[in-house]
């Protein structure tokens, strides 16, 4: 048997084969809205026209002189580029001209995009268009007073310096935050490390290691950390919130503008039906694939290892992009044994997992550093490698489950078998 996996997200967007035994049991949870159709731009055009919670971006712009559109980076599976030209019409329409319009890359604490990554995201002809810029948690951010949680308030100055503020996200599942899109883009999206370090210390569940654990999947309307990032973005001033639903080849099937929380919360609504899918559980085997978010595959080592039967199985991830694990200063290591304010180090591996494998060649050693532990955990190059492993361990019969996409399924928590989870971003 062969089950197919997506895989390289804006490197070619190809997909990869995984050969079975026929002996073997196959499961693979597919999401409700695997496949649905992308809008076109007529139906783009027209989300933009019919924001939720506020008028038209063409009407709020009228008398406004500078404009700032941050954007998520290449670890989240919007494409900006199908929806930044129709911003830009209405912009237009409201007056504002070419001169007074920036993009910020609404980085939070990883690493700094390119000119080709911006490309990526926005389209080869913006950069040289208008100005693009990186932000930079470290300097350049306005205090703007502390949330009724005590979180600073810190926030990108030139973004500050604008009288129109928009973001343009994707609404995927998060593992702490429920859902993307909305405040996120504020926070952590333009905050410094200070604000991030913060509210993801402070308000999230830490293990003993000091790590983020990962158990508010889906959670919006009781999340502490979210209802903070939104008090953020009130206090930040965002005036129009975009966000984009994808399928599982990222194209945006679903747009919702408008009040950072009105619209985000009437995308969850959807979102956990499109994204949802039943989880298999007692599994010998589970192959955790990251695509929407390949570069953070630590995202799908917890929700792979909880479909392992109680006994014990082999847990295999899988993240093929070629630029490899983001870049993360607030939960990557830094050497040995330091790292980020809220790094810590695996001491051992997931719940039920017996082994653990990566595939190769586009995880690296150090890049293990927020899946397992680094010791623990063996990278082999090929999945006729990793088959033969297993066919060594589980002989003529197992139960295999192979998950398309762990970073963009939704598993209600009702679905989840139970057991721990584990660190990660």
């Amino acid at each position: 048997m062969i089950v197919k996996v997506p895989q390289f997200p804006w490197y070619g967007d190809t997909e990869l084969e995984l050969e079975f035994p026929d002996s073997w049991e196959v499961i693979v949870p597919r999401m409700a809205g695997e496949k649905a159709p992308k809008l076109t731009d007529g139906q783009i055009k027209d989300a933009l026209r019919k924001p939720i919670g506020t008028p038209r971006l063409a009407e709020m712009a009228k008398g406004k002189k500078d404009v700032c559109i941050i954007f998520d980076d290449l670890t989240r599976p919007t494409k900006a580029d199908k929806i930044v030209p129709h911003v830009l019409d209405e912009l237009h329409e409201g007056g504002i001209k070419d001169e007074n319009i920036r993009f910020i890359a609404a980085l939070g604490l990883h690493g700094a995009m390119k000119l080709m990554d911006f490309q990526k995201k926005l389209g080869e002809d913006i950069p040289q268009k208008y100005l693009v810029f990186n932000h930079n948690p470290y300097e350049n951010c306005t205090y703007l007073g502390d949330t009724s949680r005590g979180i600073p308030v810190e926030v990108n100055s030139e973004f500050m310096a604008c009288d129109l503020k928009v973001s343009i996200g994707s609404l995927v599942p998060h593992p702490t935050a429920g859902f993307g899109g909305g405040g996120k883009m504020i926070l952590p999206g333009v905050s410094s490390t200070k604000s991030i370090a913060a509210n993801h210390g402070k308000l999230c569940t830490i293990s003993e290691s000091g790590s983020i654990v990962l158990d508010t999947w889906g959670r919006v309307d009781d999340n502490v950390q979210r209802l903070d990032m939104e008090e953020i973005a009130r206090i930040a001033g965002l005036d129009f919130s975009i966000n984009a639903l994808v399928n599982i080849d990222r194209d945006t099937i679903a747009l919702f503008c408008g009040d950072l929380v009105e619209a985000q919360r009437e995308g969850v609504k959807m979102g956990r039906k499109v994204y949802a899918c039943e989880a298999p559980s007692d599994a010998d085997i589970v192959v955790a694939n990251s695509y929407a978010k390949a570069n953070e595959t630590s995202l799908v080592a917890g929700l792979g290892s909880k479909m392992l039967k109680e006994s014990g199985g082999d847990l295999i991830v899988i993240g093929n992009i070629p630029e490899g694990q983001i870049c993360h200063y607030l939960g990557r290591s830094f050497g040995k044994t330091i790292g980020g304010q809220l790094y810590g180090a695996h001491k051992k591996l997931p719940a039920r997992v017996k082994r653990m494998y990566a595939l190769g060649p586009y995880i690296d050693k150090a890049g293990l550093d927020w899946i397992g532990p680094i010791h623990l955990i063996t990278i082999l190059n090929s999945w006729a490698e990793i088959l033969a492993a297993l066919k060594k361990n589980h002989g003529d019969k197992a139960k295999a489950v192979v998950v398309p996409d762990g970073t963009l399924q939704y598993f209600p928590h009702s679905s989840m078998p139970k057991g721990p989870t584990v660190p990660g971003d």
